[in-house]
């Protein structure tokens, strides 16, 4: 299912913190934001009022052990198929690439 919504990264970002049972203070100051501010800027991202640059997104990544790319991909089915493909081991992702190409060129 394709989202709709303008801002998938909020969504996103909301359940890999939820899956990984952190406060939004908790994970902002993992992330390295200020303690002071950490709630209320993690809180602006989840509801879509401000957005992360890439710096503080690849920090929030590291911390959530979730690929920069799950934030942004408004498909849910690809979102599911990057998550899967992070957990794998580089060979392993190179046999599915492989098994990707063949059957590309089998429908083409």
């Amino acid at each position: 299912m394709v989202r709709k919504n303008s801002n998938v990264f909020s969504m996103r970002l909301k359940i890999a913190r939820k899956a990984k049972k952190l406060s939004q203070e908790r994970l902002g100051i993992l992330a390295g934001i200020d303690e002071a501010s950490a709630s209320a800027r993690m809180n602006q991202y989840e509801t879509g009022k401000y957005a992360p640059d890439l710096l503080i997104t690849k920090k929030i990544a590291e911390v959530l052990e979730v690929p920069v790319a799950y934030f942004y991909t408004e498909d849910d089915l690809l979102a599911e198929i990057i998550m899967q493909l992070h957990f794998l081991t580089k060979l392993q992702q190179k046999e599915v690439l492989d098994f990707m190409s063949k059957i590309s060129f089998n429908i083409n």
